[in-house]
């Protein structure tokens, strides 16, 4: 069959026989929906795809894509993720984990992944709690919070992941809530086209064990003033009759009110994904809800050498230079031994 003639892939091509195992209610079914939505879009051949996850909820995620997929073990999914890339450039390496898995024991490799820039793709569920092993606090969870493995209430200071990733020099950073599908599939996408290691946070509803955790950014009567969807160029335009928006305030961001104050659209901050320094977009991925809203979208995308890039142009230069030619001249290089 020639190419011409073969069908484009829909989101049944990309859904296993595998019966989805998560409780109901739970938000990753929204996010596996929107990722086998997203994927057709992407023009690739289906066994170009690699699904690669750690330990947790989200780690049943490779189970229930039709596609090649590694079950890895406790926080080191990345990498697993990073030889699969290097052993095969072609493969668009997609990793999914969570705020425990990629947080706490996956903390080294999650930061290494993203300093190194090795082109993986990393969707971060973000629930702020243990789900799998029943509701123990995790790295994101708030101070103060009641778990089962606190009782009394947290007292660490939690980990803001695209705060964590920009300190490790992530290419690309974006950030949407399982609320939005249709937000969910333009992030992966943006992601999947972004060369170099992309972190997608998604704000994750846990039904059991932290329900509505993100109830005062994500619920309908306060998303349209509590997310702030951003676009590359655009001014940073929010609120349900987009009469609000950010503005720098000195070295501080400022939620105002167009119209007060003398504040026209044209005073507002024009975001900049693509600005190499990472000033502003520190401070936007920190913009909490209720003096805020809440970063959403792509936070930062910028250009650089990725890993396997570097890897890639290493082998070239060295093949070029090298003065062995066959194995059996390296080996019989330098002081060599004959054992009788």
């Amino acid at each position: 069959m020639s190419e011409l003639t073969i069908k484009p892939l829909t989101n049944k091509d990309f859904s296993s026989d595998q019966e989805v195992r998560w409780c109901p209610g739970c938000g990753d079914y929204a996010i596996l929906r929107s990722m086998q939505k997203a994927l057709p879009n992407l023009n690739e051949k289906k066994e170009n795809y690699m699904f690669i996850a750690g330990i947790g909820c989200s780690s049943r995620f490779p189970y229930y894509m039709d596609t090649y997929g590694f079950h890895t073990i406790h926080g080191r999914a990345p990498a697993i993720a990073t030889g699969a890339k290097l052993a095969n450039p072609d493969l668009q390496v997609w990793q999914i984990t969570g705020d425990g898995d990629a947080l706490a024991i996956g903390g080294n490799h999650f930061i290494h992944a993203l300093r190194r820039n090795i082109d993986i793709n990393i969707i971060l569920f973000n629930n702020e709690i243990y789900g799998l092993t029943k509701g123990q606090f995790s790295p994101t969870s708030h101070t103060g919070i009641k778990t089962k493995s606190n009782p009394h209430g947290i007292t660490d200071s939690p980990f803001i992941p695209t705060k964590l990733a920009l300190g490790a020099g992530a290419t690309f950073i974006a950030r949407i809530p399982d609320t939005n599908p249709k937000g969910m599939q333009a992030v992966f996408l943006a992601a999947e086209n972004h060369r170099g290691a992309s972190l997608v946070e998604i704000l994750q509803n846990c039904i059991i064990f932290n329900d509505k955790t993100f109830g005062d950014v994500t619920g309908k009567d306060v998303k349209h003033d509590m997310q702030i969807h951003l676009e590359h160029g655009k001014p940073m335009v929010y609120g349900k009759e987009s009469d609000k928006g950010i503005i720098l305030n000195g070295l501080k961001l400022e939620a105002v009110t167009i119209g007060e104050n003398g504040i026209t659209e044209e005073d507002l901050l024009v975001h900049d994904a693509h600005e190499e320094d990472i000033s502003l977009h520190m401070m936007i991925a920190n913009m909490n809800a209720p003096e805020f809203p809440v970063a959403m979208g792509v936070i930062r995308e910028v250009k650089a050498l990725t890993f396997d890039e570097g890897m890639k142009l290493q082998l070239e230069e060295n093949i070029k230079t090298t003065k062995f030619k066959t194995s059996e001249d390296l080996f019989n290089s330098g002081d060599t031994w004959e054992v009788q």
